[in-house]
């Protein structure tokens, strides 16, 4: 099976002023570490919240120096267990990422290709047949 994996990492930017200009560098600077190894890994801010639900900027900027909250996504292929999946993008991420905490957000599972190309035959050949229905007016209404 195949899963996208959703990973949140922390990353840690000085010399910033505000949240936009941390979240820009910190994108750019995670972007540096990764490729060209894993150019196939999604990078987008974090979306953070408090308890009660209010929206959190994805950076938290204190004297000039900013942890920004990032996303990246990746898909990976031939696992057994949504576990391995987590395993396998922590460890890939993890090991280009030096000193950055990671945390596993979410693992998917992708419908396998067999599956969607079969269910979409069928889907077709369902929507080829055509039904006759007979009209059951009431006839008591004269």
């Amino acid at each position: 099976m195949d899963c996208r994996v959703v990973v949140e990492a922390a990353v840690p930017v000085y010399d910033v002023e505000t949240a936009d200009e941390a979240v820009r560098i910190a994108i750019s600077k995670t972007g540096e570490m990764l490729n060209p190894d894993l150019n196939y890994v999604e990078i987008d801010m974090g979306h953070r919240q408090t308890e009660s639900g209010e929206e959190l900027p994805p950076a938290f900027i204190a004297a000039d120096e900013a942890l920004v909250a990032l996303e990246l996504e990746m898909t990976v292929f031939n696992v057994e267990r949504e576990e391995h999946a987590s395993r396998i993008a922590r460890k890939e991420i993890g090991e280009r990422l030096e000193n950055i905490p990671l945390k596993v957000l979410s693992v998917d599972v992708l419908p396998d290709e067999e599956t969607e190309s079969e269910s979409e035959t069928e889907t077709e050949t369902d929507s080829g047949e055509t039904s006759v229905e007979a009209d059951g007016g009431d006839e008591s209404e004269s």
